[in-house]
């Protein structure tokens, strides 16, 4: 049984993480799994991709809680590095990564999904950091993106404190999501996103990505530096000639492609 699941769609690849019988929880070899799927994704045609959970329960209810049990620290420590690789790719592929959150989005699940650039919820989604009622830390990346993410760290502390769970509505309210759907439409709108931004012109979608999550961790002024380097270079490509002569042209259609 293939841990991930690939499928391709015209411009948009989907990978849905499948574990069923345990909720779609990380373990290392499911990390080991979408890792390799990661690597196996064809840039040259795909240019956006879709992350989700196999099921209605769960998009990756957490990492897996069995294997942990009985980790020493090095092997603790060699887990989450492994988490923190995926998690990493993820967030610096070039193309832009919507997460499909179809129902539990806990602990490790969270912290995939915040390694999104995009992420969509369903109305039965539930998000949180239970960690430290398991007696640890976040160890995918939850202590650091959430409030980076939200901008608030003092939500941040009391979500990853209190190890309470958030649903959909204020996972929305507090900007950890961009939109809540009914469940049988999150994968409809996802798709709907995807192609939409698979349309545009994939040299100029991958730097205002690289763009703005660099700038973010720079201050404005290297930012903006970043920002005229990206726009400039924009002008050397045929697909800034399609894009602009089409406009002009009135063409509703147009060829981008990706040179």
């Amino acid at each position: 049984m293939a841990l991930i699941e690939s499928e391709k769609q015209g411009a948009v690849q989907i990978l849905r993480v499948h574990r069923p019988e345990a909720l779609n929880a990380l373990n290392s070899n499911v990390l080991e799994a979408l890792d390799k799927a990661l690597d196996a994704i064809d840039l040259d045609q795909v240019r956006t991709l879709i992350i989700t959970g196999t099921g209605e329960k769960a998009f990756v209810a957490g990492a897996d809680i069995a294997q942990m049990k009985d980790l020493g620290e090095e092997e603790a420590q060699a887990y989450a590095s492994l988490g923190h690789k995926v998690m990493r790719k993820i967030e610096t592929l070039p193309i832009p990564v919507i997460a499909a959150i179809n129902g539990y989005a806990l602990g490790g699940g969270n912290e995939l999904a915040m390694s999104c650039d995009i992420r969509y919820a369903s109305e039965n989604a539930v998000f949180g950091q239970p960690e430290v009622g398991l007696g640890i830390t976040p160890g995918f990346g939850g202590t650091q993106r959430l409030a980076r993410l939200i901008g608030s760290r003092s939500k941040a502390n009391e979500i990853i404190l209190s190890a309470r769970n958030i649903e959909a509505d204020e996972a929305l309210r507090i900007g950890l999501v961009s939109a809540v759907f009914p469940p049988e439409e999150l994968m409809p709108q996802a798709l709907k996103l995807a192609e939409r931004i698979a349309k545009n012109a994939p040299i100029a979608v991958r730097a205002s990505k690289r763009v703005l999550q660099e700038g973010l961790d720079d201050s404005l002024e290297e930012g903006l530096k970043k920002e005229v380097k990206a726009f400039s270079h924009c002008f050397t490509t045929q697909d800034q000639k399609e894009g602009m002569s089409a406009f002009l042209e009135k063409r509703k259609e147009k060829k981008f492609t990706n040179q």
